[in-house]
């Protein structure tokens, strides 16, 4: 027999008895606070759990959310619901449809909660089929249009058995959170116990959390240990997605920890201060209402994502402005940075956080751009939105979006699984959508056109320098503008895959060999002359560079390694070189070690020279300095 778990929120205006409703059935009174107790009002999030039996006989296990309904107490309502599978929704006989009711409809819709059981409380005071039929039509064309509607009462007890049962039907329906191995704790408590430390807790997604494992606090960047992990009171050795979990933190105090903080993983990316997202506003504002007041470009707002709570500004809409009833791509500048994943949903409240006014999901949580206004990335990103589960699309776009991506950071902070991608990469791939070149997916049209960029290049050099054995690699890099290292490694293995080849610093065509024009033969003849006269102390390169010609053929003969670079100044025959290198053993074999001196009068050379000379000898090991001495670290036949 297995274990589902599952996360439930309470919903609804103040005082429709959420909170007696959920110690009914649990037998636990989430409301915690002293200050609850003396108002007999929610203020803050409470807990409880829950265990049902499917009608397969599956065990369910429901962690429960009790939250807020009064509307001084929305934002603590909304970091209450932000990871929940199934919504209890709570409206009262007495009072039926109230503000509340319609705010935090409008917060689930902008959350993605798709799910709800409508608990009618208060049932014993009648006005149960007025009040249903008014719930209908409030719920009409939402999410929730179908949910099941449940008369209760706290007091009789009447319709509380009928509740849980249809709560077990209703999860048995769905799929457990998955695990995709990106865990993420929302921390929305923070204490501290005499003899054990600092705990947190939260909703887990995502991924999966053990006891002993490593983990990192976001956005402060903290790094510590799990101690231990306990679900409403339980040790466990790891808590699973979609289980309330409560985690005792290593060496860390309760003053560096807060709610909206989020818990998690290395290597799962960073947080972002610049979101690229969705935004959504209801058309059920009323435009008399202050919440219906029009969002534009530069509005002042505060962005609700998981527990955080987020002072923004908004940015990059289209017209400049969104009315209700109406969704576009817009840009959020954040005053803190989030760790936030594409898919992630979230709501925006006003300033003075008396109204809900818009919602939406994360498109992408690191945003470098500065600006939108370029019509195809908007289609890309309208489409995505359209589609949140289609990861093929979310892959194609993400590559076309940036051009390329390391294939380990490619949609890391994304609500898919790293298998799903590499499956969706290799797919897309097969279809030459995308490009992989080792640890880089790139656009393919990109890459068709830096590889049309690079050939031409190529060519055109081999055509105007044909003495060359090359072009630069690094001149290559500076002439396509990639300034990532990992792209132009990759780009310039893919190049040598086939047509080009790599020769030390340089790359060319592997059927370009170097030649000089007969134009230029006159005057290699005048450089070799010139540094054969004197072989071990031949002219400075300045001096043999008179002009472009020779500084033409110079290059040639260098990259052809007839002639070797001793110094930015001193060139040498390759000959010239082997016979010194010949000498220097001669006179060392035979007197012993020799100094700087000695070696340059046996050669007939310059300091400018044999100084240079012998250090290169020494960085291959030919020769070994001994003091100001020279030795011979091996004999070679000469």
């Amino acid at each position: 027999m297995t274990t589902r778990h599952f996360i439930i929120a309470t919903a609804g205006h103040v005082d429709h008895g959420k909170s007696a409703l959920v110690k009914t059935l649990t037998g636990t009174d989430p409301d915690r606070l002293p200050e609850e107790k003396k108002r007999q009002i929610t203020i803050d999030l409470g807990f409880a759990e829950l265990n049902l039996t499917a009608p397969n006989g599956d065990r369910i296990h429901a962690g429960i959310v009790d939250v807020p309904g009064h509307e001084d107490f929305v934002r603590n309502m909304i970091a209450g619901v932000g990871s929940v599978d199934l919504s209890l929704f709570i409206v009262a006989t007495d009072d039926g449809w109230m503000p509340q009711s319609e705010e935090h409809l409008q917060i689930l819709n902008y959350l993605g909660v798709k799910r709800a059981v409508i608990a009618l409380t208060k049932s014993d005071l009648g006005r149960i089929d007025f009040v249903t039929d008014q719930i209908r039509r409030q719920l009409h064309d939402t999410l929730f249009a179908d949910a099941p509607i449940v008369p209760t009462s706290v007091r009789t007890g009447a319709g509380i058995e009928k509740l849980t049962n249809m709560l077990a039907t209703e999860l048995a329906r769905m799929e457990p959170q998955r695990d995709i191995g990106k865990p993420r704790l929302f921390v929305d408590r923070v204490f501290t116990l005499r003899g054990i430390g600092t705990i947190v807790t939260g909703t887990l997604t995502g991924g999966s959390l053990r006891r002993g494992q490593r983990i990192v606090v976001y956005p402060a960047n903290l790094e510590t240990r799990i101690r231990s992990i306990q679900s409403h009171g339980q040790e466990l050795e790891g808590a699973q997605p979609g289980m309330r979990t409560a985690v005792n933190l290593q060496d860390v105090s309760v003053d560096q920890i807060k709610r909206g903080d989020v818990i998690t993983i290395r290597d799962l990316g960073a947080p972002g201060s610049r979101l690229v997202v969705i935004l959504e506003r209801s058309a059920r504002l009323p435009r008399e209402d202050r919440a219906a007041r029009l969002l534009k470009n530069g509005s002042s707002i505060y962005l609700h994502h998981g527990t955080s709570r987020v002072a923004a500004r908004i940015t990059g809409l289209e017209t400049g402005r969104l009315e209700p009833g109406e969704k576009t791509i817009a840009q959020i500048k954040l005053a803190a940075p989030i760790f936030a994943f594409a898919g992630d949903r979230f709501v925006v409240r006003n300033p003075s956080e008396r109204h809900t006014l818009a919602g939406g999901m994360v498109l992408d949580p690191n945003n470098q751009d500065t600006t939108l206004d370029d019509k195809h990335k908007r289609s890309l990103l309208m489409a995505r939105a359209a589609a949140p589960n289609q990861i093929e699309l979310w892959v194609g776009s993400e590559v076309e979006l940036r051009r390329f991506v390391s294939a380990k950071m490619l949609l890391n902070q994304s609500n898919f699984s790293a298998d799903a991608i590499a499956d969706a990469v290799m797919r897309l791939d097969r279809e030459k959508k995308i490009v992989v070149r080792g640890e880089i997916t790139a656009d393919a049209q990109f890459w068709r056109n830096l590889r049309a960029q690079a050939v031409a290049l190529i060519d055109r050099a081999h055509k105007q320098n044909p003495e060359r054995a090359g072009v630069d690699l690094n001149a290559l890099r500076s002439a396509l503008r990639i300034e990532e290292s990992d792209l132009f490694e990759a780009f310039a293995a893919d190049l040598c895959a086939d047509d080009f080849v790599r020769k030390g610093s340089v790359i060319a065509r592997r059927s370009h060999r170097a030649w000089l024009p007969a134009a230029l033969q006159s005057v290699e003849k005048r450089i070799r002359e010139a540094l054969s006269k004197k072989p071990f102390d031949p002219p400075g390169r300045r001096e043999i560079e008179s002009d472009p010609h020779a500084r033409q053929v110079l290059s040639f003969l260098v990259g052809n390694g007839e002639a070797i670079d001793i110094t930015p100044d001193v060139v040498l025959l390759r000959e010239s070189l082997e016979e010194m290198k010949s000498r220097v053993t001669q006179f060392i074999s035979k007197n012993g070690p020799a100094t700087v001196s000695e070696l340059r009068q046996a050669l007939g050379s310059s300091r400018r020279v044999i100084v240079p000379f012998l250090e290169r000898l020494d960085r291959e090991g030919f020769t070994r300095r001994v003091g100001d001495k020279r030795m011979i670290c091996r004999i070679r036949n000469v």
